[in-house]
């Protein structure tokens, strides 16, 4: 648990520093364009379209390069060189079509005025597929301080080329931010030029055709995971009715990036976590047989039954206690971040100018389908582990589809709150899933109780900060929050640090 708390405090550094930045952007877009001028609707829709495409020229490799790098008898090498060939291959193929087909392609995506924009993040999406299996090497290496370096270099040439153009020049174009993204891209692929020269071991075909059966369920599982991310923010335009679509998508987009704190909490402990998991269960391929193994513990004490016919290997019941205790404590820390948002709401509204601030009502809504969905990612593993991803596939295609279903029916008329909702629902439902089959299949003791205790006390705080502050002035409101949050974190302090 240390090992983990350490590299997700050093992801977790970086990420908050990243995406702190980031929100430097927000203000600076949205002060550059004006709610009526829709610039900030496009960007949001641009970069939901880059977001889904990664995930399918990256088609699951990330997660398959760290099962198969720790698998005995594989070569790590020729693991990570077929991987980047494979990936390297598909971007290439994938830029060349949209350059043959760039007129048709920006037509149907609403852009044929301005087909730069098209071609730009097609260009800039796969030079990021190319670097995700180095990024990943480095993580499986545990060279995570390089990691965050590069993250953090690509994030301090956007902001500077940002600050230049929209501040010193006095920019409006909103298409300069995504030139501004393909050069931060192309100096970031050529820093990883070490990692992308193990390009060398050269490609097993046959390694290939075995990675492609692990990874498949992988990649579905992954796009339907980043749909249910971004699938509102390019379903919207094709959905709205209104004439001011694109000043809508703008509102939403802005208020969401106040919610992604939480994204950025869950994507740090996903950076750790994963090969975490992979490198302390390595050489294990978990058995159809652990389905026996039924847990008799108390909350935090786990003491699994087990069988006279099963002797399970000491390190898998290690790792079950881990993913339990890892489960609370994420669980206990997303809580706290939603409620210091929440309850520092009047400060942080001023990330972004009041014409946006309608949409503000959205982050509760988006914080808790983001901890729904890190939630979610932490339950994975017992399919990830027993090489049965396709059951990943099947809960993020549910939720897909309960996210997507929503937005068909009810965007119409309620607009970029169905987006909110719909989000909430498919996480919840994806959620849900993968506990209720993975605990028949292959169950942990998760501290239930606990967990579900944690989560109770942090929506009555929320529910009284809502209450208590409403007719209340800024600072009055910020003190009583923060007594509030205080509060919560005493109860769990108490609880899990014995300190009081």
């Amino acid at each position: 648990m240390k090992l983990l708390a350490k590299d997700t405090a050093i992801y977790g550094l970086s990420s908050i520093i990243g995406r702190f930045l980031n929100y430097l952007l927000v203000p600076l877009y949205t002060a550059k364009m004006a709610v009526q001028d829709g610039g900030y609707g496009v960007i949001t829709n641009m970069y939901a379209l880059t977001a889904f495409i990664l995930v399918l020229l990256t088609f699951g490799m990330e997660t398959t390069f760290f099962r198969f790098s720790t698998k005995e008898g594989e070569n790590p090498g020729r693991v990570f060189s077929t991987a980047l060939t494979g990936v390297t291959t598909v971007s290439t193929l994938f830029f060349l079509f949209v350059i043959a087909f760039l007129s048709p392609i920006s037509s149907f995506l609403g852009y044929e005025a301005t087909p730069q924009f098209v071609w730009v993040m097609a260009l800039t999406v796969t030079l990021d597929a190319i670097r995700a299996v180095p990024f990943a090497s480095l993580r499986q290496q545990k060279k995570a301080l390089k990691f965050a370096a590069l993250q953090l270099l690509n994030i301090a040439i956007n902001i500077l080329l940002n600050v230049i153009y929209y501040i010193g020049m006095d920019g409006h174009d909103p298409g300069y931010a995504f030139y501004i993204n393909l050069v931060c891209s192309a100096v970031i692929t050529l820093c990883l030029y070490r990692e992308i020269a193990g390009i060398r071991h050269g490609f097993d075909p046959q390694l290939m055709r075995r990675m492609l059966v692990y990874s498949w369920p992988i990649a579905l599982l992954g796009v339907a995971g980043v749909l249910n991310q971004v699938a509102d923010k390019i379903l919207f335009p094709f959905l709205y009715t209104g004439s001011d679509m694109q000043q809508q998508l703008g509102i939403y987009g802005a208020s969401v990036k106040i919610a992604m704190i939480m994204a950025m909490i869950t994507q740090a402990f996903r950076y750790a976590y994963e090969p975490f998991v992979f490198n302390s269960s390595k050489g294990e391929s978990l058995s159809d047989k652990s389905s026996e193994l039924r847990d008799s513990t108390s909350e935090d004490k786990s003491k699994v039954s087990q069988p006279s016919t099963l002797n399970p290997q000491p390190s898998t019941l290690n790792s079950q206690r881990v993913q339990a205790l890892a489960m609370k404590y994420f669980v206990i820390f997303t809580l706290l971040a939603f409620l210091c948002v929440t309850g520092w709401m009047g400060v942080l509204q001023y990330i972004i100018p009041e014409g946006y601030r309608v949409g503000l009502k959205v982050v509760p809504i988006v914080m808790a389908a983001e901890i729904m969905m890190g939630v979610y990612f932490n339950l994975s593993f017992w399919y990830k582990l027993s090489d049965k991803t396709y059951w990943g596939a099947v809960f993020s295609g549910i939720g897909c589809a309960v996210l997507i279903s929503v937005n068909a029916f009810f965007v119409p008329h309620f607009g970029y709150m169905a987006c909110a909702w719909g989000g909430f629902a498919g996480y919840g439902v994806a959620m849900t899933l993968s506990f209720i089959v993975g605990q028949r299949l292959h169950p942990i003791a998760y501290p239930v109780r606990r967990i579900l205790a944690y989560v109770l006390l942090a929506i009555v705080a929320w529910i009284v900060m809502c209450c208590l502050t409403s007719g209340l002035g800024l600072w009055a409101s910020l003190v009583c929050n923060t007594l509030i949050i205080m509060a919560f974190a005493g109860v769990v302090a108490k609880k899990e640090l014995k300190v009081f």
